[in-house]
């Protein structure tokens, strides 16, 4: 099973974490429209994936990933986020989670350890549902928006 070191590692510095990507994210040329969006709530947002990782890497099934992100997406479509920004906001979460993981010497060990190959492959897998349900919770805002007009 994955090593408990890792997830604790995660969630200890889960608010640095998503203070981190909140400014990333208000800064970065690929991701404009999220200057709109208040710093709090773009912190927030990230401390419920990075603060709970456990849950959401062990416990969350695929249902539960698709109500959160795709619901994710539809508020960014409703706010007038670009599809491509909100898929690179979803990346530089990952991008935040490994450069800690780097950080705390991990990555360089990180497949030695006991099964930690498996925290990567679950990390990955999660991250995938994420993308693909945010993307489609948008498309959906899209197109419900096109009918009502």
């Amino acid at each position: 099973m994955v090593g408990n070191r890792l997830f604790q590692v995660v969630e200890s510095h889960s608010n640095e974490l998503s203070i981190n990507l909140a400014r990333k994210l208000r800064t970065s040329e690929r991701t404009p429209g999220y200057r709109a969006i208040p710093e709090e709530d773009l912190v927030k947002l990230g401390l419920q994936v990075y603060a709970n990782l456990t849950d959401w890497l062990l416990t969350k099934t695929t249902s539960d990933i698709e109500l959160q992100y795709s619901q994710l997406g539809e508020q960014r479509a409703k706010q007038g986020i670009a599809l491509s920004q909100l898929i690179w906001a979803l990346l530089m979460s990952k991008e935040q989670l490994w450069g800690l993981l780097q950080h705390e010497h991990f990555a360089d060990r990180i497949f030695e350890l006991y099964g930690e190959r498996e925290f990567a492959l679950m990390l990955d897998r999660f991250y995938d549902q994420a993308l693909y349900f945010a993307a489609r919770g948008y498309e959906q805002a899209v197109q419900k928006k096109a009918h009502a007009a």
